[in-house]
């Protein structure tokens, strides 16, 4: 099967971003895409000077090195902020962006706070009133074999959906000693913020959520988060969900990933991410067939959720990747917290925000 285009998309001008809080994974994932994609920086700025005191040297197409955050923000030349600083305080470094009249990519998670959920629709609606779109940057929609699955779902390739299944078959990243240990229930509210992401996009409205998680054999005693996880979603529809880490997988690699199955009342789709393993199948329940795939999440899908962000602007409308959009992933994510502590029991995403 050809024709579908999973890569990233850009109108004719790619120029005029700047990435407030270039620390490692804009390093190592955003400058790279960017870079290999035609995106034009303008120029890059972290709260450390060290951080980036060789960005230019590695990255020579980086326009500058600002000073200051406010430097970066004032610049004319600057479109496109690609904020790329921590969930904490996120919500004032977008209303800076959106006071100096900054489209914004902001990472993801755009914020753990049911606070700050609280306050977004208000950030946005300045925004809007200011002609500034705000996107997050959920790059693993833009994965090749979840990208294909999205194209196809929309075509109605498998009918209505029924089901998702996600089984994480691959070793966890380090954890202990990191920020991200000390992350409460962190494979829930931050890692596996990709999965109930892409999950939720192919489903009906998210009606329900239930999550535990728990330490494992073989985990140290000085890693505080639990290896394991396991969360479920329902939909308005009946359809369910689920995404599995059994914990720190030993696997071979490449070949060790993270298979799943979409299921629909007209066909099933196959397929892994990650580590080598990409693909994908359609089986309409006569003929299994292979989906070609090109690309790769890394570093493909951070220039694509950019791309889309800036055809948005390009065409008037509002991007894939919104801020709103991303909020009902979050209050899943902080759903599933909610239910962890209460033992798995079921949680309505509404709760999260009374």
């Amino acid at each position: 099967m050809t024709g579908l285009h999973t890569g990233p998309g850009f109108p004719d001008d790619r120029s005029g971003v700047a990435i407030l809080g270039c620390g490692t994974i804009a390093q190592s994932a955003h400058l790279p895409a960017y870079e290999q994609h035609g995106v034009g920086v303008t120029g890059v700025w972290s709260r450390t000077a060290g951080t980036t005191a060789t960005v230019r040297e590695r990255f020579p197409f980086v326009g500058r090195v600002y000073a200051t955050a406010e430097e970066l923000l004032a610049d004319p030349e600057v479109r496109f902020v690609d904020l790329a600083t921590g969930p904490e305080g996120r919500l004032e470094w977008l209303e800076a962006a959106v006071d100096a009249g900054k489209h914004v990519l902001a990472q993801k998670p755009l914020t753990l706070s049911a606070d700050d959920l609280r306050r977004l629709p208000d950030v946005l609606a300045r925004a809007a009133a200011a002609g500034v779109r705000i996107a997050v940057n959920h790059n693993g929609r833009w994965a090749p074999p979840w990208r294909a699955v999205t194209l196809l779902v929309r075509e109605g390739a498998i009918g209505e959906v029924v089901g998702v299944t996600h089984l994480h078959d691959k070793p966890l990243p380090p954890l202990v000693g990191t920020p991200f240990d000390d992350v409460p229930h962190m494979l829930l509210t931050d890692y596996l913020l990709h999965w109930v992401d892409i999950t939720r996009t192919w489903l009906a409205a998210v009606t329900s959520v239930q999550a535990t998680d728990s330490r494992v054999p073989g985990q140290p005693p000085e890693a505080r988060n639990p290896w394991s996880a396991t969360l479920s979603m329902t939909a308005s529809t009946g359809a369910t969900a689920t995404v599995r880490i059994a914990g720190h997988v030993v696997s071979s690699s490449p070949g060790a990933g993270v298979p799943f199955w979409v299921h629909g009342t007209t066909g099933t789709l196959r397929g892994s991410v990650l580590l080598g393993s990409d693909r994908l199948e359609l089986d309409d329940g006569t003929t299994r067939t292979p989906i070609a795939l090109s690309g790769a999440w890394f570093v493909d899908g951070f220039a694509a959720a950019m791309g889309e962000l800036m055809c948005a602007v390009a065409e008037d409308r509002e991007p894939e990747n919104s801020a709103a959009d991303a909020a009902r992933s979050v209050l899943l994510v902080l759903a599933a917290r909610m239910s962890a502590e209460r033992g798995g029991a079921t949680v309505a995403p509404a709760e999260v925000l009374r």
